[in-house]
């Protein structure tokens, strides 16, 4: 009887205690990203890509272009918008210093843009989110119709993204980002249409939200460990 009476108060102190959900919540938030990790091709296979190549068609004022980023461990990256197979707008990060080519004009970029880039060590978001030197998560939000895990992460930097996963297929749906806490603004966007390259699941197809209307960019071409140098971010 003693043991029952113990096995009741520790349960009420665990039901109780915010220290206890606050436990709870991480290792759940943390179990459904690993099974994202896992439904996007491994551990494995994501901690062994060192490079990324994406490129996607989109629309911007009325023209076809596309879209090309680049990356490389552990944080350099860069972001071209290619029209009628010319370079009209480029920006990237070198590692320590972001920059912008407009108009064949190269010049410094505004270090806020690239606040973000100085702690980071993963090409694969998931594999950042499950590191508690850069990430703080907890699972917010089990949704009663069971369509997603709503799951709070907040960066080293403050930064706070809300991401949606699949409660099937576990792979992300949507992400909210909070550009400035203070001022409370978002940015939107929704992923679909997941397909295999090589090993790699990915998101085929991206919304980016706005109440001036959504932007859509598809993805025609993403490969990785390839075709990428240190000179492509010089």
């Amino acid at each position: 009887m003693k043991l029952l009476n113990t096995i009741v108060v520790v349960s009420m102190i665990a039901a109780s205690n915010p220290l206890f959900s606050q436990t709870s919540s991480e290792s759940k938030a943390k179990e459904i990203i690993e099974k994202a990790i896992q439904a996007e091709g491994g551990k494995k296979l994501l901690s062994s890509i060192k490079t990324l190549y994406s490129k996607s068609e989109t629309v911007m004022d009325g023209r076809n272009v596309n879209w090309i980023t680049k990356e490389m461990v552990p944080n350099k990256g860069s972001f071209e918008i290619e029209y009628q197979g010319r370079i009209v707008y480029k920006s990237w990060f070198d590692g320590k210093t972001g920059y912008e080519l407009i108009n064949g004009e190269r010049k410094l970029a505004d270090p806020a843009e690239f606040k973000d880039k100085a702690d980071r060590k993963y090409i694969i978001n998931e594999l950042a989110y499950i590191d508690p030197k850069l990430y703080k998560i907890e699972l917010i939000e089990e949704n009663p119709d069971k369509i997603y895990y709503k799951i709070k992460a907040t960066y080293i930097t403050g930064k706070v993204t809300y991401l949606y996963y699949d409660v099937k297929s576990f792979f992300l749906s949507k992400e909210e980002t909070v550009e400035n806490g203070e001022k409370n603004t978002f940015s939107t966007v929704l992923q679909s249409d997941y397909k295999k390259f090589g090993d790699l699941w990915y998101a085929t197809k991206s919304t980016f939200v706005s109440e001036d209307g959504n932007q859509e960019a598809k993805l025609v071409d993403l490969y990785y460990n390839k075709d990428i140098q240190d000179k492509d971010f010089k």
